[in-house]
């Protein structure tokens, strides 16, 4: 691929928007990510092409998701796997969880995190 693929210029408020609204379940787990507790950088809200992924280390070449209820439609779902099948052929690796495992279940999404980045 050519060109900038990385936090491109046009969807640079589209990310900030999302920084400043970031869900209670995206902020409970960028908690337990930031400042390299998980001994790599994680960044979040992050642009890769025309999609902006929740975090990313890249590092690891690895992205989280956090899926709402929005993501159980089922063009959701189709988007999202249409999603992932690009970020695989980028060679990322990608993590997915609910909203409520990242509220109910914390300690063992970020035990998956862990194991993915050792």
């Amino acid at each position: 691929m050519t060109g900038k693929i990385f936090n491109q210029p046009r969807y640079k408020e589209r990310r900030q928007d999302l920084r400043r609204n970031i869900t209670p379940a995206e902020q409970a787990l960028w908690q337990m990510l930031r400042g390299k507790q998980m001994g790599v950088k994680f960044r979040r809200q992050h642009g890769i092409d025309h999609y902006i992924v929740d975090f990313y280390c890249p590092e690891q070449k690895l992205v989280i998701e956090v899926d709402g209820d929005s993501h159980f439609t089922e063009d959701a779902q189709e988007y999202d796997r249409i999603r992932d099948a690009y970020l695989y052929s980028l060679g990322l690796r990608v993590l997915r969880f609910t909203n409520e495992q990242v509220m109910e279940e914390l300690e063992s999404v970020c035990e998956v995190i862990k194991q993915a980045v050792v």
